[in-house]
C-alpha cells in the first residue's frame, strides 16, 4: 500500500516523479500528490536542499512550486526551533496546553477503534506500514489533544515511534501547534472535513458536529479510557568493532543515514546506535529496520550498539567526524554542517517569520 523501498535508485526515482503542480493541488487529499520523500529526509539520506535543487531543475514559475518549497521549509523551520530548544521541544513552548484531562494516550485511538472509519483506517496502516498521510496526523491530534484534553506528548511520542518518517522536531512541534501550545489557537477537523478531504461520507460520530460546538465539548465516552505510553525499542546485537584508533571515523545515527557524505574517501564509517537515546524514544522494530536498511547504502559501514562515551573509548575523538544534528550535541570530535535550504538560522517563534527571510534569500527566479 504504502512503501518506502531503501535502495538509492528508488528514492533517486521519487525525488524526479515530485509533481510541484499537483502536489500544491491535492496534498490535503488522502490520495493527494504527496512526494513521499519524507522518511528519506527524516533519516538523513536525503536533505530538503537536496529536493529543492531539484525543483529548481523544472524551470517552473515561483507561484507553481511555492506551496512544496514552503513545506520543505517548515522542516527546516522546525529543525531551526529543535536546534535552539533542545529537550525544551518536549514542554508547552509557548502556552500551556489546558484542559487537560490526562496525561495519557486514548485507548480507543491505541486501539484503532474510534468509531470513525477513515482515523481506525489509518492507525491500523500505521502500524502495518509505517506510513501516515500528514493530514490525518492532524486529525488524530486534534482528537487526542482537543477532544480527549490528552496532554500532547504521550500521544506524540506514539506517534514518533511508529512512523518511518518520525523526526522529533516535525513531530513534537506539530502535535504542539494542534494542541495550542505553539500556536496562537487550538486546531479542530470535525467529520465533514475528514469526509471531504478523506472521500467518505459517514455521520453521527463523536466529531459530527459544528465548529461552535468543539471548545465546550464533553469529552466523548469512547476516549475516556486511557493508556499510558509502552513501547520498548529492541537494539540489534552488534559485532566487535574493527578499527584504527587514529583513523579518520565518521559516524552515522539514526538521523544521518546519507550514503554520499565524504564519499569515495578510505575513511572508517560507523553507525552508532545509542541505547539511551531510544529509551528516551523509542521506535517500532519496523522503523529501526528500516534505518538499518537504509544504512546498507553506506559502504563499509559497521555497527556500534552502545553510547558515543564507549565509543570514544575505541577511537580517538581527534578522528571522529559528525553531523551537527540536536541529537549528536553531545559528540566530541569534528563537527560537519547539513545541508538547509537556506542560510537562515536560529529561533523564530512563527514560521512565517521564517519563511519571509528564506524566500527572500533563496531567490529562487
Amino acid at each position: 500500500m504504502h512503501h518506502f523501498p531503501t535502495d538509492i535508485s528508488s528514492i533517486n526515482s521519487r525525488i524526479q516523479a515530485i509533481d510541484p503542480v499537483k502536489y500544491a493541488a491535492t496534498r490535503n487529499y488522502k490520495d493527494g500528490a504527496v512526494t513521499r520523500l519524507s522518511p528519506y529526509i527524516s533519516r538523513g539520506v536525503i536533505s530538503t536542499r537536496q529536493v529543492f535543487e531539484h525543483i529548481k531543475t523544472l524551470k517552473l514559475p515561483w507561484y507553481k512550486v511555492e506551496k512544496l518549497v514552503q513545506e520543505l521549509a517548515w522542516r527546516d523551520y522546525w529543525q531551526q526551533v529543535w536546534l535552539a530548544k533542545g529537550e525544551g521541544i518536549e514542554q508547552d513552548l509557548k502556552n500551556q496546553q489546558a484542559p487537560i484531562a490526562s496525561q495519557q494516550i486514548p485507548l480507543a485511538v491505541i486501539n484503532a477503534e474510534t468509531g470513525i472509519h477513515e482515523v481506525d483506517e489509518a492507525i491500523k496502516q500505521l502500524y502495518e506500514t509505517g506510513y501516515m498521510h500528514n493530514h490525518m496526523r492532524m486529525y488524530i491530534a486534534s482528537i487526542c489533544c482537543n477532544i480527549a484534553n490528552s496532554h500532547w506528548l504521550q500521544p506524540a511520542k506514539w506517534l514518533y515511534g511508529h512512523l518511518l518518517d518520525g523526526d522529533l522536531a516535525s513531530n513534537h512541534l506539530s502535535w504542539q501547534w494542534v494542541a495550542g501550545a505553539f500556536s496562537s489557537k487550538k486546531y479542530y477537523a470535525n467529520q465533514w472535513n475528514i469526509n471531504t478531504y478523506f472521500k467518505s461520507d459517514q455521520q453521527d460520530t463523536f466529531l459530527d458536529v459544528s465548529y461552535e460546538e468543539f471548545p465546550d465539548l464533553a469529552i466523548p465516552e469512547i476516549l475516556r479510557e486511557t493508556q499510558a505510553f509502552d513501547l520498548e525499542t529492541v537494539l540489534p546485537m552488534a559485532a566487535p568493532l574493527s578499527v584504527d584508533p587514529k583513523k579518520k571515523t565518521l559516524v552515522y545515527t539514526y538521523y544521518n543515514l546519507d550514503p554520499f557524505w565524504h564519499s569515495g574517501e578510505e575513511v572508517q564509517r560507523i553507525l552508532l546506535l545509542e541505547p539511551t537515546f531510544f529509551q528516551k524514544n523509542p521506535i517500532s522494530q519496523q522503523c529501526l529496520k528500516f534505518a538499518l536498511d537504509l544504512a546498507k547504502n553506506i559502504a563499509g559501514v559497521q555497527l556500534f550498539v552502545g553510547e558515543f562515551s564507549e565509543l570514544a573509548n575505541q577511537i580517538n575523538t581527534e578522528a571522529i567526524h559528525f553531523k551537527e544534528h540536536p541529537t549528536s550535541a553531545h559528540f566530541r570530535g569534528t563537527v560537519e554542517a547539513r545541508d538547509w535550504i537556506s542560510g537562515v538560522k536560529g529561533y523564530y517563534p512563527s514560521f512565517f517569520a521564517f519563511w519571509k527571510k528564506c524566500k527572500k534569500e533563496i531567490n529562487y527566479e
